[in-house]
């Protein structure tokens, strides 16, 4: 029988949808942010993001964004978009970690803009998921610590306005769920990149739920 003992991870990035948020600079340009610090429930998606990123002050600023799911066959794009930043003054931590200021994502990572049908930030048209949503609210996180790591991550509740998703996702004879087979997002985990590409594990006994039965009120009123 296998035995646990004690680590101190840096981080616990244990396996996480990579997600990346368009959101609008103060010149009306869009900017790209890869991140994988998401989970949802119902039509809510809480992302964690760095007090000093360029994403989080268009994001308070404007209240909008796009979360664009990356499928397992965008590493190209993942690639060419990590460590840069659409901020013109970078952060010394940020500097160290060897980001570098980048004006033009969709250029540098191949990618086309697609115009959003609520909202004014694009949707990335390579994605198979894009959910336009707005800022609910914010939670200051680690407002524990010292220094300037006092307030360093903001957690913040996205609204999902309306989602859409490329026609091969579609479960056949439904008319708003996903097939889980067909859908094979890019995960992060320990910063490395991994897909799902072995399939189902067993059959889930949660699966026999019908997944209408966790829609809330609220949103049909405002889909």
């Amino acid at each position: 029988m296998s035995t646990h003992s004690v680590i101190s991870p840096a981080i616990h990035y244990w396996g996480t949808p990579v997600v990346l948020i368009t959101t609008l600079n103060e010149d009306g340009t869009p900017n790209i942010a890869p991140m994988s610090s998401a989970w949802w429930l119902g039509n809510r998606c809480m992302l964690g993001l760095a007090q000093t990123s360029q994403t989080t002050a268009n994001l308070l600023r404007t209240k909008q964004c796009v979360l664009n799911l990356a499928s397992d066959y965008q590493v190209a794009a993942l690639n060419a978009l990590a460590r840069t930043t659409g901020t013109i003054v970078i952060p010394d931590w940020k500097v160290a970690l060897g980001y570098r200021y980048t004006k033009d994502k969709f250029a540098a990572a191949g990618l086309t803009p697609q115009a959003s049908e609520l909202i004014a930030p694009p949707r990335i048209q390579q994605c198979p998921v894009q959910m336009e949503g707005e800022l609910e609210s914010v939670h200051e996180m680690m407002s524990d610590l010292p220094g300037e790591a006092n307030g360093f991550i903001m957690a913040c509740e996205i609204r999902v306005l309306r989602t859409h998703v490329v026609e091969a996702l579609r479960l056949p004879g439904h008319a708003n769920r996903i097939d889980p087979d067909a859908w094979k997002p890019m995960i992060m985990s320990f910063q490395h990149m991994y897909g799902l590409k072995s399939g189902r594990l067993a059959e889930s006994k949660l699966a026999h739920i019908e997944e209408e039965l966790y829609r809330l009120p609220a949103e049909e009123l405002k889909s």
